[in-house]
């Protein structure tokens, strides 16, 4: 795997060597571009300013979903190809993805009547090709209330009943890039593109800014890749040679509220409609349950997102509306979180009618550029690009893509046939390492067949009072095998844990950044800047969206 020890040696190596492709992103897309390319034979480095997946890619509804919504706007060339994806993303990373039952109400003055939603889920399940034992059923009234008793009764017609995947957005990215790691892909975060180097008004390399040590370095490559998301205009900024016939990009900001199930008890994942039209989540994950999203345009920094009380607001009405006997209210929203969607802008489009395809383009300097798009499409939007790379080049070394049956780290010899098995079988095991049954299931079922490096860090470890067992076994392996650096690298993107338990974070949080610090090295400096930083990150959290406060680590 890799870890923080690793990056001198990376450095050096992407500062020596040229590279067959070059990926600017580690978000999703850039995850799989990487595996993409790597497993197919061709040299690959990739750089991400910030942590893996910190932009969109840990801040989505964590869902692998066909974009049963896309219907109405009749885009059902997208809704077949990412509908048909979900079953590869889902059974080659079985450990992070799981099926969800969803409930969709049909009510009397709603968006779909039940005819035309039987008909809807109907062409869902045959452009998406969803298995037979997952096809839409229709539900009555009274088998609606079954599954959940709190929705509103009035106008209640009955439900359709699909099954979609549930995932943790942040940790199937790692898992790609662990991936194609495994490939001999080099990947580094916190490793800032700066400007770019050319022979001729063409591209050849990337200046990059480590930015913990300042250095410098430069990384040549046959061809680079600006898969950066909400700053993909930024790097194309960057680009002085690309001409201006660039296609724009345009920010929308959706935000999530987490509950805990003692204020919204609910078992059974929900979709609905709101009164302007727009669909929501409410998908229980553990004791927790959120809701989202917002789709608005956004035009500040797609760095610091965060979920204002207006937009918080938004989401209580609908979830009012939907269950009126609950009285939710702003004091129970445990937690929030906020994500950017970079999308390609459509001329006179609302946030939420922009279309959510990709489309690739390239530059006169040669700077191949991709946006848009789902997380559910992450792996055919590398196939695509990489072809064209292969093509373009004429890489004679490079293979046939493989991603269709290529299981991701973790999930190496993993179906949904043996899963459950064998994360008994490890939970079993746990005791021998003084983790009870619940505790080493939850670990296994994360981290799959990379349990055994877990298990293994925690036999060689004496573990400290201030933390769980299992929490300081997370710590590890994020430390020495997932490259974390920094807290909110372990609590927001390793183990999702300051959206979904932030009780715990606030518990542990001065034992986590003391072992960090020791196991990494911080200076002092470093160790109080990255304390700010959590801490900022928790008052974010729980809605407090103030002037972010400030330290320079390089004074």
């Amino acid at each position: 795997m890799f870890s923080f020890q690793d990056r001198s040696k990376l450095i050096h190596l992407m500062n020596t060597y040229s590279f067959d492709v070059l990926v600017i992103g580690g978000g999703i897309t850039g995850a799989g571009i990487a595996l993409d390319a790597a497993s197919r034979g061709l040299s690959v480095a990739l750089v991400d300013m910030q942590d893996f997946a910190a932009g969109t890619s840990s801040r989505s509804t964590k869902l692998i979903h066909g974009g049963l919504r896309y219907l109405k706007q009749l885009e059902f060339r997208l809704v077949a190809e990412v509908g048909r994806e979900r079953e590869i993303v889902y059974e080659n990373s079985i450990h992070v993805t799981t099926p969800e039952k969803m409930l969709l109400p049909i009510y009397k003055n709603g968006s779909l009547g039940r005819f035309s939603a039987s008909i809807g889920l109907k062409l869902y399940d045959s452009l998406a090709k969803v298995r037979k034992s997952e096809r839409r059923k229709m539900l009555s009234k009274k088998e609606t209330l079954k599954l959940a008793p709190f929705l509103r009764e009035e106008g209640l017609l009955g439900a359709g009943f699909y099954v979609e995947y549930k995932t943790d957005d942040a940790r199937l990215t790692l898992e790609v890039i662990k991936k194609a790691v495994e490939y001999k892909a080099l990947c580094l975060n916190y490793a800032k593109v700066t400007g770019f180097v050319y022979d001729r008004n063409r591209i050849v390399a990337a200046k990059v800014r480590d930015e913990i040590t300042g250095e410098t370095i430069t990384i040549h490559a046959t061809q680079i890749v600006n898969a950066a998301g909400p700053w993909v205009d930024v790097i194309l900024e960057k680009d002085n040679r690309n001409g201006r016939s660039r296609k724009s990009l345009k920010l929308t900001k959706g935000i999530h509220i987490v509950f805990d199930k003692s204020v919204l008890p609910l078992e059974q994942a929900i979709y609905f409609d709101t009164d302007d039209g727009r669909m929501v989540f409410a998908i229980p994950r553990g004791n927790k349950v959120y809701v989202g999203t917002t789709d608005t345009f956004y035009e500040e920094d797609p760095v610091h997102p965060v979920a204002k009380s207006e937009e918080v607001a938004y989401l209580l009405n609908a979830l009012h509306s939907i269950f009126p006997s609950l009285s939710l209210k702003e004091e129970d929203v445990e937690s929030t979180w906020a994500g950017i969607r970079p999308l390609i802008f459509e001329e006179g489009k609302n946030p939420s009618e922009i279309s959510r395809k990709d489309e690739i383009w390239t530059s006169k300097s040669g700077l191949m550029t991709i946006a848009g798009g789902k997380l559910t499409g992450y792996r055919i939007m590398a196939e695509r690009i990489v072809d064209l790379i292969v093509k373009k080049h004429r890489f004679r070394h490079a293979k046939k893509c493989m991603t269709k049956q290529l299981a991701l780290s973790g999930a190496e010899g993993l179906r949904s046939s043996n899963f459950e098995y064998f994360v008994n079988k490890k939970a079993m095991e746990g005791a021998k390492f003084g983790l009870n049954f619940g505790e080493a299931k939850g670990l296994a079922q994360m981290y799959g067949t990379n349990i055994d490096r877990v298990f293994d860090l925690l036999d060689k470890e004496e573990p400290v009072d201030k933390l769980p067992k299992a929490l300081f076994a997370q710590l590890l392996y994020s430390i020495y095998d997932e490259m974390a650096y920094t807290p909110a690298d372990f609590f927001i993107r390793r183990t999702g844990l300051m959206y979904f338990d932030i009780a715990m974070v606030e518990k542990t949080k001065d034992a986590v950044i003391d072992i960090m610090s020791d196991r990494i090295g911080y200076s002092e400096r470093e160790k109080t800047f990255y304390t700010m930083q959590l801490n900022q990150m928790i008052r974010e959290a729980k809605g407090d969206c103030g002037e972010r406060d400030t330290l320079d680590t390089n004074e």
